[in-house]
């Protein structure tokens, strides 16, 4: 094996993955229509929540970090957050109740009409994010699922679907974290 073929493979998988996003005129439609809900929500005095676990909650959290922080530009923050921060919350509501339940019952008390839930599961089965955004769809909330190539359980809820064609979950989780700045830059650059 030549030196660095390992790490070369790598990176070629994960420019695939994002050609294969950049071919997919549908999927950038979805991309644009889940910016303009977040730019409407925060018009709005909305608030967009996000979701997931392992990776997918550091994902969570480092969207929110930029929309409530900033991004490029220096501006007002956004109110964004991510529900996997609370380890007091958490790690209560996981005991007293299930691990499945700890975004359910975040969104029970944080959501309301008109904001956004941002759910992501590699794989769209993650039972706790699929309950939550259940809860967020009878809320009046609008739901959008970042998600591997099937989209899994979360599919079936009809969210906004922003599912990467790929199955491998660090490609995956790369692609979501273009996604999310993606998002992010649109939102700042039509609000500020």
């Amino acid at each position: 094996m030549k030196p660095h073929s390992d790490i070369k493979k790598r990176i070629s998988e994960s420019i695939q993955v994002k050609q294969a996003l950049l071919a997919d005129d549908a999927l950038l439609a979805r991309i644009q229509t889940a910016t303009d809900w977040c730019i409407e929500a925060f018009r709005n005095k909305n608030k967009v929540l996000l979701c997931g676990n392992g990776g997918s909650a550091s994902d969570a959290q480092h969207i929110a970090a930029e929309l409530s922080g900033r991004f490029y530009k220096d501006r007002p923050p956004l109110f964004a957050e991510a529900l996997n921060i609370n380890t007091a919350y958490l790690t209560a509501v996981a005991n007293d109740y299930s691990f499945d339940y700890i975004f359910q019952r975040s969104i029970e008390a944080k959501g309301r009409e008109g904001d956004i839930l941002i759910g992501i599961s590699t794989s769209g089965n993650s039972p706790n994010v699929v309950k939550a955004m259940r809860q967020a769809q009878q809320q009046c909330m609008k739901i959008i699922g970042l998600t591997g190539e099937t989209g899994g359980k979360l599919a079936e809820l009809n969210p906004l679907l922003l599912n990467v064609p790929s199955k491998d979950t660090p490609r995956i989780q790369e692609a979501h974290i273009l996604i999310g700045h993606i998002i992010c830059e649109l939102v700042e650059n039509e609000l500020f």
